[in-house]
């Protein structure tokens, strides 16, 4: 396609989301959360459906398991319902008398998301559940290894809006995107969600519009001597073998107190996790990264691929029971691959010597792979959750908790159901928390007078002792 054409190709897709948009800006609070709330239900209570799409996904991309792609699309349609059904978007949302301040919340218009290959069968739909409760179209650029789960997903949640009488084409699926097309989407829509590589995720903040993106993945966790250690194994294989690791909050390296490193690693024993000798971590590394050191490209073959499989690429031998790659490590950086983002069941295993050396070799991992995602820590020291936390470069810290299931909503923690995850300004993002309903509108501030507040300078400056 030309590049004419594919302007032209999207200004048409544009021109239909942006008429069936302004039809659905003027829905009522009660439309919407219907809407809304239609989505999450007949895609959740639809069981057969959701098998079909996760076998559909886990066919096409070859990436994760089937029951882990029921288990995201079941638990998303709740949690997203849970986070979005009593949340005002439609007129005044907010009131702050004392202040004199009135906010009025509009739809940004016309988006542009990129889904990721990881995530073609759950990403559309929370993104949609947000677009259509804030009022918003949205269209999907899929990665071209998922185009077709979310064509598929899209046709469903198409489906499902017109027997509610609404415009489909507030939900349009790019079928057969291309970089180009991809590029053209995004220098069109009025707010560009960017959830995928970060080549993609750069393309969109200088795509001249304005954009979301998220920081790549790394996730470091930290076990220090007062951890439930059983506990902790269980948890981390939950985590990492989760989808098969297809996920960017995945746990990459587990970093452990030295007086508790042993029993650590008998513990992951327990729970499948195969420590590999010196020989067969050079297999393993030139397995998942074959043009090493000249290049670090990950192999495709092995991402989200169960454990077993990688041993044989690698030619190791393994136990039975084998889910989870272990492999010691001591540096960070490019000298030392398995110090970054691995997209596989393998964890890199750091000894610490205490928390401060824990947490050296954190930010040394995520300065190198993943800065500003997540990490995590297993501790029953509040001191030491505390000082983790202050001292390391994420925006999310899980503490006693399965990383992977939990940093992007859950139900036991608080934060907010997504599938974006904003890293700050040490991940290259503009946003340092999940990707939620609220950015999916603007604001209108209505300002009123109100009783000056303004303080002698006698009020203002106490407390203040400047230097002499």
């Amino acid at each position: 396609m030309s590049e004419t054409d594919c302007r032209s190709y999207i200004a048409e897709l544009i021109a239909r989301a942006r008429k069936a948009q302004k039809v659905a800006e003027g829905y009522t609070q009660e439309q919407v959360d219907r809407l809304a709330g239609a989505v999450c239900y007949e895609i959740y209570q639809n069981k057969e459906l959701i098998r079909e799409l996760a076998e559909f996904a886990m066919e096409e991309t070859e990436l994760g398991d089937v029951p882990s792609k029921i288990g995201k699309v079941t638990g998303k349609c709740r949690a997203m319902w849970h986070d979005v059904k009593n949340v005002k978007t439609v007129g005044i949302t907010e009131e702050i008398p004392e202040k004199g301040l009135v906010r009025i919340s509009k739809p940004v218009g016309v988006i542009g998301s990129l889904v990721p290959s990881t995530q073609p069968e759950m990403h559309p739909i929370v993104q949609t559940v947000n677009a259509l409760k804030a009022r918003d179209a949205i269209i999907f650029a899929p990665h071209p290894r998922g185009k077709k789960t979310s064509v598929k997903t899209v046709d469903i949640i198409r489906g499902i809006i017109r027997k509610y009488g609404v415009p489909e084409d507030l939900v349009i699926c790019i079928p057969e995107p291309t970089v180009e097309i991809t590029n053209e989407l995004m220098a069109q829509s009025d707010l560009v969600i960017a959830t995928g590589g970060q080549g993609m995720v750069r393309a969109a903040y200088s795509s001249g519009r304005p954009a979301f993106g998220v920081g790549a993945g790394n996730a470091n966790i930290v076990i220090d001597s007062t951890a439930n250690l059983a506990e902790a194994a269980a948890k981390i294989k939950n985590s990492k073998t989760f989808d098969l690791a297809a996920g960017c909050s995945c746990d990459n390296a587990v970093i452990i107190l030295e007086d508790v490193y042993e029993k650590m690693l008998e513990e992951f024993a327990k729970v499948g996790a195969h420590m590999v000798n010196a020989e067969e971590k050079e297999k393993l590394k030139h397995t998942i990264w074959p043009a090493w050191p000249d290049n670090h490209a990950i192999n495709r073959d092995v991402v989200a691929k169960p454990a077993r499989y990688i041993a044989e690429l690698a030619e190791i031998q393994v136990p039975e029971d084998t889910c989870i790659l272990l492999a010691e490590e001591s540096g960070s950086g490019e000298a030392y691959p398995f110090s970054g983002e691995k997209m596989c069941v393998t964890i890199a295993v750091y000894k610490a010597k205490d928390m401060d050396d824990a947490i050296r070799i954190v930010n040394a991992n995520l300065a190198y792979s993943g800065a500003g995602h997540s990490c995590g820590i297993y501790s029953n020291t509040p001191e030491n959750v505390e000082k983790y936390a202050l001292s390391t470069y994420t925006t999310r810290v899980t503490v006693n908790l399965p990383n992977a299931l939990t940093n992007t909503g859950s139900w036991v923690c608080g934060m907010p159901a997504t599938s974006s995850l904003g890293c700050g300004t040490w991940g290259g993002n503009i946003c340092s928390e999940n990707i939620t309903l609220k950015h999916y509108m603007n604001n209108t501030w209505v300002i009123r007078e109100i009783p000056s507040f303004e303080p002698s300078d006698e009020e203002l400056w106490a407390g203040f002792v400047p230097e002499k």
